[in-house]
């Protein structure tokens, strides 16, 4: 531990200070969502995407809407309806008569932050098509590849209270993300909050009331992607990580309760998206070292998804998010 101590006064980067001052606008304007915003951020660091559950009206547009314009680059929202088809995201090929060619028009997919808003409300092939750009960072057309920009990322956010006319997202494909968060309704202090800042939004106008915050370069986020990259992480605390993962795939080794309620357990992603989610959230604290903390901070948005359930665990009430706190109460702490 004497290593970690040892990094514990180094004064933050300017990529630190830049992304803490990011993460504080986005908060004074997205209120009483702060998991939200910083699972944003990890995302963005750990360059993943991420899936929002939430009721409406809880902030979710506005908070990537938000994000988007304190960043030096595009957004694009898309609404998924069941008529919407995969060359709505992706583009297609304008032919021109004029001189019997064709020319390809994006679509909202080559915008730096995309918004896929209801994504179960889309079928199949609609999600498949967001999902490989997702994985691929790169589009194919006919014969022809087009890659995606560097900085890409995607939030999709999903409904749990209308289940009616929607198409839920495969396991094999929720594991594209490297985040699954759950949202709910803010506390009455910040919900008064809510009420005085829309209000004065309305009075100055929604130009006006983002203010003068000055966009972060995409340099800036590109190379606190490698800071975050080069943080330390302790052999004990790597190997922590390695185990909270096996123990969704053997959990009869922990406790007989677990071994029933899982089926399956999480893919090597999980392993690779705990290892970064936490790199991330430890970066944003302004530290240069990972604690055990960080890792159990991440750990049920990125299992979450992760875990298949068995009919048992089903049959008693228990969902993904209690299997997580069991596993991080017997998993050992380095």
């Amino acid at each position: 531990m004497s290593a970690e101590m040892a990094t514990s006064e180094r004064p933050l980067s300017e990529a630190q200070i830049q992304l803490q001052r990011l993460r504080d606008h986005v908060s004074s304007q997205v209120l009483g969502q702060e998991r939200l915003v910083e699972c944003m951020l990890i995302a963005l660091l750990a360059d993943g995407h991420i899936l929002v559950e939430g009721a409406p009206g809880l902030a979710k547009t506005r908070a990537i809407h938000v994000l988007s314009r304190g960043l030096e680059g595009d957004f694009h929202r898309v609404q998924f309806t069941p008529d919407l088809l995969p060359a709505d995201l992706t583009g297609t090929e304008i032919y021109r008569p004029q001189d019997g060619s064709f020319h390809f028009q994006t679509g909202p997919l080559f915008h730096n932050l995309v918004l896929a808003d209801e994504i179960n409300r889309s079928p199949a092939k609609v999600q498949s098509a967001l999902l490989e750009a997702m994985a691929e960072r790169q589009i194919t057309v006919g014969r022809t590849t087009y890659p995606l920009p560097e900085l890409f990322m995607v939030m999709a956010t999903q409904n749990p209270i209308e289940q009616e006319g929607t198409y839920p997202l495969p396991e094999a494909q929720l594991d594209r993300f490297m985040l699954y968060v759950r949202i709910g309704y803010p506390e009455a202090r910040h919900e008064r909050a809510i009420l005085r800042l829309v209000r004065e939004e309305a009075k100055r106008g929604a130009r006006q009331a983002v203010g003068t915050f000055t966009p972060v370069p995409q340099s800036v986020l590109f190379a606190a992607r490698q800071e975050v990259l080069d943080l330390y992480l302790a052999d004990s605390l790597e190997e922590y990580l390695l185990q909270l993962v096996l123990a969704t795939r053997h959990p009869s080794a922990y406790d007989e309760s677990l071994g029933r309620w899982l089926q399956y357990g999480a893919s090597p992603r999980a392993t690779l998206a705990l290892d970064r989610g936490a790199r991330a959230r430890a970066w944003l604290q302004g530290r240069d070292y990972v604690l055990p903390e960080d890792i159990q901070s991440i750990a049920p948005d990125v299992l979450r998804h992760r875990l298949i359930l068995s009919y048992e665990a089903e049959a008693d009430g228990v969902d993904a998010d209690r299997v997580i706190r069991e596993l991080l109460r017997r998993v050992a702490v380095p």
